[in-house]
């Protein structure tokens, strides 16, 4: 059985693969500021993945990018609690978040935040637990 021509199909996933994840990474930036973070990026990031298993086979990309993301899903909800009991180590009600704003290099001031550390254990969660999800349903084993 001939195979069907899909390069243009292809060559347009790969380019709104990289708009998507660019978006992505912008939604989580913002969000510790305007609306965004770890939940919305990580959901966006997901559907960049979700579109890449549509468009090439499921095997093709797990081959490209080797993650457990069962695994993804338990160090994302790590980081977040024990983001949050970092407070209650310094006598602090949990989730309790601290920043300061630091000199950087290249950016010059700059507020940085323990929020930005759960916000990374968000979007691991729900990448994690959204990959697995689609992945599971649309395993043929």
């Amino acid at each position: 059985m001939k195979e069907p021509n899909d390069l243009l199909i292809r060559s347009v996933t790969k380019v709104a693969v990289v708009i998507i994840f660019t978006f992505a990474i912008n939604l989580f930036v913002s969000g510790h500021h305007y609306p965004g973070g770890g939940f919305i990026g990580g959901l966006t990031f997901a559907s960049a993945l979700i579109l890449l298993f549509l468009t090439f086979d499921i095997e093709s990309v797990r081959k490209n990018i080797p993650v457990d993301f069962k695994v993804l899903a338990a160090v994302g909800v790590l980081i977040a609690v024990l983001t949050g009991v970092g407070g209650m180590v310094l006598n602090q009600p949990f989730l309790t978040q601290a920043f300061n704003y630091f000199n950087l290099p290249i950016f010059g001031k700059t507020e940085l935040a323990t929020a930005v550390i759960f916000d990374i254990g968000v979007a691991l969660a729900v990448i994690g637990t959204a990959i697995t999800i689609i992945m599971s349903i649309g395993d043929d084993r």
